[in-house]
């Protein structure tokens, strides 16, 4: 009021006059609505000023501008806010000096909009602490009102720790930091993470500073993954790696912790720089090993569980950390190569014997092949020379077939021992893999644990026989079965084969015979060691054409020897009576195998 301080005192009232209704003062009306308006703040229209909150109710709010009236303001303006209270400032858009109603008509939610670009920018600037209203949640985060400006606050921001349900932020006022603005599309992104992170990395350098190797603290299970377990030690994260979860083998890291569980957990490690720290939860137990029975030594029988496998072996536990491993070598007295798979599975209940045992090392290696006897210890009285057996075809060589009588029982069929007879290249053309063959046991090597066993030797020698029919100088038809650059290979009856070399393939009048073509041929050579017959064609004319020469010679010299001819003739007849005998025994011999 010091305005009206200049204002003389009216020293002739007419009371009279106002009585009457009549100016009752020489000021006029205008002087004085003048002097009135001159105490109050002079406001435009749309204009933004700051007023002070007078009164409040459930759904109102009353501010003063220091105008002639208050404006009301509905209270839901004031939503981000909910420690608004009597006396607090508040900036407000005046709408309206006087409606209808004379009432002075303000918007709070104006005033923000009017101002809140130029405060967000300077709230980036100066990394100021701001207040938002989380409205609703959007794709990737949620919706915030600052300043009445909506902001976007991702998923990532909202706090340091993983964020499982996000609806239970929507309608909270909490404080944030601008983190981006972009001026173009004006888009606003805010951050609760920021405000916290600061905080927390100076409780972290606090904690780090004060940890020490072999400390055991309390934590909480943070996060679960498939290579360990982030513990929360109170604004700083550990990891307790798989392997340090428990002595025994884990597979997923939810079979021993579940997440915000809280439990002890010793440093095993930590990093200045990087802020890491290695934590363990088995070194909390004592070893398993340790509390192995004492009395255990090699040579007792075990029981355990398959836990892992490998081509080479498998891993026992006979107790939860205590592992002992089966060598693929120590599963069957077999010395074939072969995967430890195909003896056992995880998850098997096997039954073993301690082969090694280094508790220091605590490494232990088993065996169960030592279950059952070693079949070679009595190799002679279980398999003498000359005993015969069926055994199981296990692979092939260039040179003969590698078969198994029993499990851990090998031998050798030479290629040369399957057939008296047939010329066989590879063992393929005899047998196959997997298959059963009589074999007879011919030598035994106890040293290198293998049987020298024949399949041949199972039938009598034919080549006995065939010396008495095959003899130089006979004659037998055969077939051309195979033509080779060295000569050709000729059937000849009862299953022998015979070879011709390209001379002895010319025919009497010049030409070569030909595959599949059916001649007669003289044996030129026997050889009974090597199963060998050499043959010739042209050798049944030759030698007819030399006797015929030979005997002109003689008739001419008057000195004929009829005798010669026929001894010729006799020699290249097929056969005499007793080996006709000799042939029909062994043809019904041979027929009788097939």
């Amino acid at each position: 009021m010091e305005n009206l301080k200049n204002i003389a005192p009216i020293e002739d009232f007419n009371w009279d006059a106002y009585e009457n209704g009549d100016a009752v003062t020489s000021v006029s009306k205008e002087d004085l609505e003048k002097a009135y308006d001159s105490t109050l703040n002079k406001v435009n229209d749309r204009e933004v000023v700051d007023g002070t909150v007078i009164a409040m109710n459930k759904r109102e709010v009353v501010v003063n501008i220091g105008y002639k009236s208050d404006g009301i303001i509905p209270l839901s303006e004031f939503r981000y806010n909910p420690d608004l209270k009597v006396g607090d400032t508040v900036e407000v858009y005046i709408e309206n000096q006087e409606d209808k109603k004379g009432q002075l008509i303000l918007s709070h939610k104006k005033a923000r909009a009017t101002r809140s670009w130029d405060r967000v920018n300077a709230a980036l600037e100066n990394e100021e602490i701001i207040k938002g209203y989380i409205k609703c949640r959007t794709k990737g985060g949620m919706i915030v009102d600052v300043f009445g400006i909506e902001a976007f606050l991702p998923g990532s921001q909202i706090d340091v720790k993983p964020i499982r349900d996000y609806d239970v932020f929507v309608g909270k006022t909490m404080e944030f930091k601008v983190v981006k603005i972009n001026q173009e599309f004006k888009n606003v992104v805010v951050s609760h993470k920021a405000l916290i992170e600061a905080e927390l990395e100076q409780q972290k350098k606090e904690i780090i500073s004060k940890l020490e190797k072999g400390q055991v603290l309390e934590g909480t299970v943070k996060n679960i993954t498939s290579y360990g377990v982030f513990i929360d030690l109170g604004g700083v994260d550990g990891l307790i790696h798989i392997t340090d979860l428990s002595w025994g083998r884990v597979s997923d890291p939810r079979e021993v912790v579940s997440l915000d569980q809280k439990l002890n957990v010793v440093i095993l490690d930590f990093d200045d720089e990087k802020k890491r720290i290695a934590l363990g939860l088995k070194q909390l137990t004592p070893h398993p090993w340790d509390a192995l029975d004492p009395n255990l030594k090699v040579g007792d029988h075990v029981k355990g569980k398959v836990v892992v496998m490998a081509d080479y072996g498998a891993f026992i536990e006979i107790a939860p950390g205590v592992e002992g491993l089966i060598h693929v070598s120590e599963m069957s007295w077999s010395q074939h190569l072969r995967s430890a798979q195909d003896f056992m599975k995880v998850g098997d209940e096997v039954e073993a014997v301690i082969l090694t045992l280094d508790r220091e090392e605590r490494k232990m290696s088993l065996g169960i092949k030592q279950l059952k006897a070693d079949p070679w210890e009595t190799i002679e009285e279980k398999y003498p020379v000359g005993s015969k057996h069926v055994a199981k075809v296990r692979n092939f060589t260039n040179f003969g077939v590698f078969v198994e009588i029993e499990e851990g029982v090998d031998g050798l069929i030479h290629i040369s021992d399957l057939s008296w007879t047939k010329k066989i290249k590879h063992p393929s053309e005899f047998t196959q893999i997997g298959a059963d063959i009589d074999v007879v046991v011919l030598e035994i090597d106890k040293e290198n644990r293998r049987l020298s066993l024949g399949h041949k030797q199972l039938e009598d020698n034919p080549w006995d026989v065939f010396e008495t029919v095959f003899t130089v100088g006979s004659v037998h038809e055969g077939t051309i079965i195979e033509m080779l650059d060295k000569g050709a290979v000729v059937a000849l009856p009862y299953g022998v084969e015979g070879f011709a070399t390209p001379k002895h393939l010319v025919k009497e009048d010049g030409s070569q015979a030909q595959l599949d073509e059916k001649l007669p041929f003289k044996v030129i050579e026997f050889n009974k060691d090597a199963k060998r017959i050499i043959v010739s064609h042209s050798r049944i004319f030759e030698d007819a054409a030399k006797a015929e020469e030979k005997a002109e010679k003689k008739a001419s010299k008057k000195a004929s020897k009829k005798e010669e001819t026929p001894m010729i003739q006799n020699q290249a007849a097929s056969t005499t009576l007793g080996d006709i005998d000799a042939l029909a025994a062994l043809k019904e011999q041979l027929e009788g195998k097939k």
